[in-house]
């Protein structure tokens, strides 16, 4: 979407507070229950460390205990967690590194996987130069009106697990015993194949373009529904009122048609997979779509000294790494400062 704008060179991630992110609930709890929802802080901490420390505190069982996302551990980040049992006040005054409890109310049920609105991102890239300021808000501009790829962003592969996911799903090898770690890999898997379908599309110039038979969202609602009519489901395209989508494969996705169904089919086939492959996924992904463009929101770059601040709000699945991506290229190093 920016790739008139030679690459701008920055340095980020040099320490926990350069980058922040805030997570948006999709409802706030309810003041009853006996799931105590916790509001935390944490810095340089994975989501799970945190909530393993938090539920040793109170006493409860970690296993027990839910969350919407996971969140970065180099990072400075807020999150919720609901902790069966757990007292309100004890919680409060819990006084542990690296972690600070914000609130404490009690809800009637457990906190889930993607119970969330999105997030709040804020991002500090430091050593920019001066001059590509205006580079910056023009690409900031285009992104926040054109969208950008929803890529899944690369923490979310880690070493080989596409390959052993394969393995284990062809038959090639045993699945791991831990359910976990199952679903892990086929997280990886199901991130892999979207990103090789968006890949194309980008190529093809054809982010934003729709053919009769693929599958669109609602950006309102969330709704699916198959394109059928493709002027009038491109007009709303062009109004970001809907966007495309793309697949995270599994046995219970909802295929496109024609020509869109082909190509997925085609995707899944560059893995030697097929649709009966998806059936030994189990319940380890259902499979869904999703969309394959994003917008940031309410987003803003300011300059702070050889600094430049950028804000935004992404909605939930979305990674500010693709923004940074799109605004400084491969000119964008990662520099933490040892411990």
């Amino acid at each position: 979407m920016t790739s008139d704008i030679i690459p701008i060179y920055g340095r980020y991630r040099v320490v926990p507070e350069d980058f922040q992110v805030f997570e948006t609930p999709a409802y706030p709890p309810s003041g009853n229950g006996s799931h105590l929802f916790v509001h935390f802080e944490k810095r340089g901490l994975t989501t799970v460390q945190a909530v393993e420390a938090l539920c040793r505190a109170l006493g409860a069982d970690p296993r027990a205990a839910g969350f919407a996302g996971m969140k970065d551990k180099h990072a400075l980040t807020r999150q919720w967690v609901s902790i069966e049992g757990a007292n309100a006040a004890d919680a409060l005054a819990l006084e542990l590194p690296n972690l600070r409890v914000l609130e404490a109310v009690p809800h009637d049920r457990k906190l889930k996987t993607g119970h969330l609105r999105g997030n709040r991102f804020v991002l500090r890239i430091r050593d920019v130069p001066r001059d590509r300021d205006a580079d910056l808000q023009a690409g900031l501009a285009r992104l926040t009106t054109l969208g950008l790829p929803n890529y899944f962003g690369a923490q979310r592969f880690g070493d080989k697990n596409v390959e052993r996911a394969v393995a284990f799903i062809t038959g090639k090898t045993r699945p791991p015993r831990a359910p976990h770690e199952r679903k892990l890999l086929v997280s990886a898997l199901q991130s892999h194949l979207f990103n090789a379908y968006l890949a194309e599309r980008v190529l093809e110039g054809t982010l934003a373009v729709v053919e009769a038979g693929e599958v669109v969202k609602k950006e309102d609602t969330g709704g699916l529904f198959e394109v059928e009519d493709v002027a009038e489901v491109q007009w709303r395209v062009d109004r970001f009122e809907v966007s495309s989508t793309g697949p995270m494969f599994g046995p219970k996705m909802r295929w496109p048609s024609g020509a869109p169904r082909e190509r997925e089919e085609r995707i899944l086939a560059s893995l030697s997979l097929d649709e009966p492959s998806l059936e030994r996924m189990g319940k380890l992904a259902a499979g869904t779509r999703r969309v394959i463009r994003v917008r940031p929101e309410d987003a803003t770059i300011t300059r702070d000294g050889d600094d430049v601040v950028l804000e935004m709000t992404l909605p939930k699945g979305s990674y500010a790494t693709t923004v940074l991506d799109e605004l400084f290229k491969d000119a964008l190093v990662e520099h933490r400062e040892p411990r």
